[in-house]
């Protein structure tokens, strides 16, 4: 399937239309909050139904739907943080809870912050090798164990406000696993939250808390790297029109989420990430994905 490229930018989703990036906006916002890669189904999906690869650039944009849909969901507590912090600080209360978690999500975001500077010239370029059916089925089965462990071996028990930053710096640290396709940025938050031994739907919430300064920067860069790279006028409204569907669509799922996560385990997405890893193993291995 042959790539299209803007000054060396992957951008094959300004090919595919208002009406095929609006369906891939769906998969993209559903899959990009779930613990279970919206790379590897950004793959998957286009090559099924025979459409062109929206490519890197597309997934890296689709940030900000997903940070639209984070921001709603969890605006009480982001508001809360917020406004707690900045009253912590202006009385110099340096012990205040708020105050805390604000700076520790700071800290905690450096380590991604460097690692997507330092791979910068390899992530969402053409022909990335990171984007690979095989790095990305590897990554989908690797993430499954983890999750896997993390559901035999770690009891659940510890809530959010009982986070330190050792804690916050762990889940920072495994969110630089999000830069590797396949491995997904609330799959490797998320499990390493839970190994922590935080109950599941307030890993998933310290998850996505953590995650907004990295969601906001990753999506603001490739917004800033589309301007550079020239995408004309029709290029910026298909990619609005998936921010939009995404976004709405990112909602669903978060809601969903974390509803199921308050009474279910995560079995159901380990099994469906080993099976999709096994699908893109065995596409690319026989050739009916490329």
């Amino acid at each position: 399937m042959a790539l299209a490229c803007t000054s060396g930018l992957d951008t094959g989703f300004v090919e595919l239309g208002y009406a095929k990036v609006a369906a891939l906006g769906v998969v993209q916002g559903i899959t990009e909050l779930l613990p279970i890669s919206s790379t590897a189904h950004m793959r998957i999906v286009p090559a099924l139904l025979g459409w062109k690869d929206p490519g890197s650039a597309f997934s890296a944009a689709m940030q900000l739907a997903a940070l639209a849909a984070v921001v709603s969901y969890f605006w009480q507590d982001i508001r809360a943080l917020a406004f707690g912090s900045v009253r912590a600080a202006l009385r110099r209360d340096f012990s205040d809870w708020s105050f805390r978690f604000v700076v520790w999500i700071a800290l905690a975001t450096i380590p991604i912050g460097l690692a997507g500077v330092a791979l910068s010239g390899v992530l969402n370029t053409c022909g990335s090798p990171l984007r690979s059916l095989p790095v990305i089925g590897i990554s989908c089965i690797v993430m499954a164990a983890l999750l896997a462990i993390a559901e035999l071996y770690c009891n659940h028990s510890r809530t959010l406000d009982h986070v330190s930053l050792k804690d916050a710096l762990v889940v920072g640290f495994a969110q630089v696993g999000a830069l590797v396709p396949g491995v997904s940025r609330s799959g490797s938050t998320l499990t390493a939250a839970l190994f922590l031994d935080l109950k599941r739907e307030q890993a998933a919430q310290f998850s996505f808390l953590l995650g907004l300064p990295a969601i906001t920067l990753a999506g603001l860069k490739e917004l800033y790297e589309l301007h550079k790279a020239h995408l004309d006028a029709h290029g910026w409204s298909v990619l609005a029109v998936g921010l939009v569907v995404a976004s709405i669509s990112a909602f669903a799922a978060i809601w969903g989420l974390m509803r199921f996560l308050e009474r279910f385990s995560t079995w159901p997405f380990v099994a469906y990430r080993a099976f999709i890893g096994v699908v893109l193993l065995a596409g690319a291995a026989t050739g009916l994905l490329s």
